[in-house]
């Protein structure tokens, strides 16, 4: 049984396309786009999308699904259905989870139940040491073999850098890029926000720019060193912005970089008290920082918006920001914060925020999604973008509650999620007619 789209704007960065048209969808590809396509069996499943934007599923390359280990923050299963609510097909889910992906077994793992419970492109990511402890590499070798389509110390930074360098000439070896958290671990201390006047009026530590910089600028320059594919996570300040700007404009096209939507649209001056909802990491910055990210969004020095999604349990943020767990969930509300902060004020086109929340993470990882070309992977979705509604973390899929946007109005509400030619999310309010 295909499915036919019918009557959508049909939004797709890599071919520019942009036009009111039709899709059709069989054997897990893109058969056919055009204009008044007709069913090719009776029983096809016809989605009439008139009014809706129909555009390439979203590849998010940063979210921690928790499994093994802490599956009582999230569990590959509930992380898959959460992407898939928030139009996301395909993740890439970092290593430090309990123990460490850091040999092929673990990795396995996760791929062979991602296969039978997961709804959603489950990729694991491989840890760049092992235990992430930064004194010995991991297996690579072996983790290439089984298929990561990275390697990442995510959480924390390799601080050797002589062991980094190696890592990263193995990384060529294998044509694997390397994600890197840029966090030097001394600086950051016991820093819980970040130091400005903001963490003076709170009382709190605070955790410097430069404790992001000094990382960025000496990652890039091994990147220049060895030609690994370099990609900065979560980047947060005017310095990395600035280094992207330089390295862009010096042709350094194996560095790459993302940005998360909090970082973009929030700053230290939305944290009115000691809120561990607000506790990030790297957090959240300045007016000043925001300004400098979007403008290396908009000019192409950043290509990705990703959503670092970080799941925990209540106990893990309650009480102080001193204490609580880094990290916010993001999945089901990546898209609708993006298209409401940036498309609907001017600062991305809709064929930008597609570019970069599908097809320049589909490029990075060399997979052949992220677009909407006839040959290419069944996986679309459906957005409605008129309607607004209130982001509701009770209705979250994630078992992850931690987020600063609950009560925010936005718009961009995902109605169809499919994925390998399947329907695996449908809005249970969605306008779309059958």
């Amino acid at each position: 049984m295909g499915i036919l789209i019918r009557g959508g704007r049909i939004i797709d960065a890599a071919s520019s396309t942009d036009m009111i048209g039709d899709i059709y969808l069989d054997e897990g590809v893109i058969k056919e786009i055009g204009e008044k396509l007709e069913q090719k069996e009776k029983n096809d499943r016809v989605i009439e999308a008139k009014g809706c934007l129909v555009m390439p599923g979203l590849v998010d390359l940063h979210v921690h699904f928790r499994d093994p280990g802490q599956e009582y923050k999230e569990d590959i299963e509930t992380g898959a259905k959460a992407a898939a609510r928030g139009g996301v097909t395909t993740v890439v889910a970092m290593p430090n989870t309990t123990p460490v992906i850091d040999s092929p077994d673990r990795v396995s793992y996760v791929h062979n139940k991602a296969a039978q419970v997961a709804s959603i492109h489950v990729l694991q990511a491989g840890a760049v040491t092992r235990g992430e402890k930064g004194e010995e590499l991991s297996d690579i070798a072996g983790m290439a073999q089984v298929g990561i389509p990275a390697l990442s110390e995510d959480g924390k930074s390799v601080m050797n850098s002589r062991l980094y360098k190696e890592a990263m000439e193995q990384a060529v070896k294998y044509d694997l890029p390397i994600f890197a958290h840029c966090e030097d671990i001394d600086l950051r201390g016991n820093g819980c926000m970040n130091d400005d006047e903001n963490a003076i009026r709170l009382r709190l530590p605070g955790i410097c720019n430069a404790t992001e910089d000094a990382i960025a600028a000496r990652d890039i320059l091994l990147a220049l060193e060895t030609g690994v594919r370099l990609h900065l996570c979560h980047c947060s300040t005017l310095g990395v912005a600035r280094m992207m700007e330089f390295a862009k404009a010096a042709g350094m096209d194996n560095v790459t970089a993302e940005v998360c939507p909090h970082h973009f649209i929030l700053t230290s001056d939305d944290i009115e008290r000691d809120d561990p909802n607000y506790k990030m990491n790297p957090p959240l910055r300045t007016k000043n920082d925001v300004e400098a990210l979007l403008r290396a969004l908009k000019n192409g020095a950043i290509q990705v918006i990703s959503t670092d999604h970080a799941p925990h349990g209540a106990k893990d943020k309650t009480g102080s920001m001193r204490s609580a767990a880094f990290g916010i969930v993001g999945l089901e509300t990546s898209f609708a914060l993006t298209y409401t902060e940036l498309v609907e004020k001017g600062v991305l086109t809709i064929q930008e925020l597609v570019e970069k929340m599908s097809w320049n993470p589909a490029k990075i990882l060399g997979l052949d999604c992220g677009t909407l070309q006839e040959g290419h992977p069944a996986d679309v979705i459906v957005v409605d973008v008129d309607h607004e509604y209130a982001i509701d973390k009770t209705k979250f899929a994630s078992k992850g509650r931690n987020t600063p946007f609950n009560g925010w109005k936005v718009k961009g509400k995902v109605l169809y999620t499919i994925c390998g030619g399947k329907v695996v999310y449908k809005d249970n309010e969605s306008i779309v007619q059958e």
